[in-house]
């Protein structure tokens, strides 16, 4: 994070999904770390307000909630707003992996997939286009992944519902344009979270060690995306919107 001010993002409210672990959590440290005040949501109440006693500042908040619909969490994030003031930018990384062939591909599968990935984005896509919930000049990053770009067996749920997210992030992009708010997409590659070491124990050694080898600086880690991410959200991509930045250790090179 030694490249960013510390100060950068001063003054700024933030809001943070999935930010009980992984890459949420981690945004949020590195956030409150450059200044921000920022509001943490996720599912688990004690495992949020974990992470807000881990922060740097002051001014931080909690908010429990489950991003499965798309008008309940348009509606939390708009009383987020009435409570605690304009939001100056919105980074969302709840979301869930899964690795299953296609002819055991299921309807409850594809719920849980885009419950989680799609249907908590356009709920925030919404909450965005209603006024008094974003301020001018706005930020919004939505994490997406590799799989959204490149294909591999036994992720063909997982990739629907990334590339409907990088697809998302370009109309909204369009959308909320006249108000100068940006809206992008991180494509992870694999990030040593625990979501990761869930997915290395499916997949196996040998497996896991072809993926590794598929990333040509190896894993990442999640300061790696919140580095990204934190560029995203700050002064210093003001006329970046509408695109899907790869931070993948080279996955997508190949």
């Amino acid at each position: 994070m030694g490249i960013f001010a510390a100060n950068a993002l001063t003054g700024r409210h933030l809001l943070i999904t999935g930010a009980s672990s992984g890459l949420g959590r981690a945004a949020a440290g590195a956030f409150a770390a450059a200044g921000a005040r920022v509001t943490l949501m996720g599912r688990d109440a004690d495992r949020l307000e974990s992470t807000r006693e881990s922060l740097a500042g002051d001014g931080h908040d909690t908010t429990v909630a489950a991003f499965v619909d798309l008008e309940a969490t348009a509606d939390v994030i708009k009383a987020i707003a009435a409570d605690r003031g304009l939001i100056d930018g919105i980074f969302h990384s709840a979301g869930v992996e899964l690795v299953r062939p296609m002819r055991m591909f299921k309807n409850d599968h594809a719920a849980s997939l885009f419950e989680a990935t799609l249907y908590g984005s356009l709920g925030i896509a919404r909450a965005a286009a209603s006024r008094g919930v974003l301020s001018d000049g706005a930020s919004l990053v939505f994490m997406s992944s590799v799989a959204g770009l490149r294909g591999t067996a036994g992720m063909v749920g997982y990739s629907t519902a990334k590339a409907a997210v990088d697809g998302l992030v370009r109309s909204l992009a369009c959308e909320l344009a006249p108000r100068r708010i940006r809206v992008n997409s991180i494509a992870a590659g694999a990030v040593q979270t625990e979501m990761h070491e869930r997915l290395a124990k499916t997949l196996g050694d040998t497996a896991i060690g072809d993926y590794e080898r598929r990333h040509l600086l190896g894993f990442g880690r999640p300061e790696d995306i919140s580095s990204a991410a934190l560029f995203l959200l700050g002064d210093a991509s003001t006329w970046i919107t509408g695109t899907t930045l790869s931070v993948d250790g080279g996955y997508t090179a190949q």
